[in-house]
């Protein structure tokens, strides 16, 4: 936990805040992946290219729900923060 607020220049309990956001990202990522395949694909299985295309258009959305969830539990800034970091890196700008 320590280590985390020194990487983050952040409060041992703000820590726990941020870690509680990541969980909840995951969590609706994951709960939402189903009902999105079952959409798409019907009852059959998912094809390569409903694959590809998922998990190219996860990223985005996994981003947005990132903020939601840091602006509804008061941590946008540091999120903002960390996506600007995220996409910079992604994208090879400094």
């Amino acid at each position: 936990m320590d280590r985390l607020a020194a990487r983050w220049n952040v409060s041992p309990s703000r820590v726990l805040i941020i870690l509680l956001v990541f969980a909840c990202t995951g969590f609706t990522v994951m709960f939402l992946k189903r009902p999105i395949v079952a959409w798409a694909t019907g009852e059959g299985e998912p094809r390569v290219w409903f694959s590809v295309l998922y998990y190219v258009l996860i990223l985005p959305f996994y981003n947005l729900v990132l903020l939601v969830y840091g602006a509804l539990l008061g941590q946008f800034q540091f999120f903002w923060a960390f996506e600007k970091r995220f996409f910079g890196r992604l994208f090879n700008r400094r």
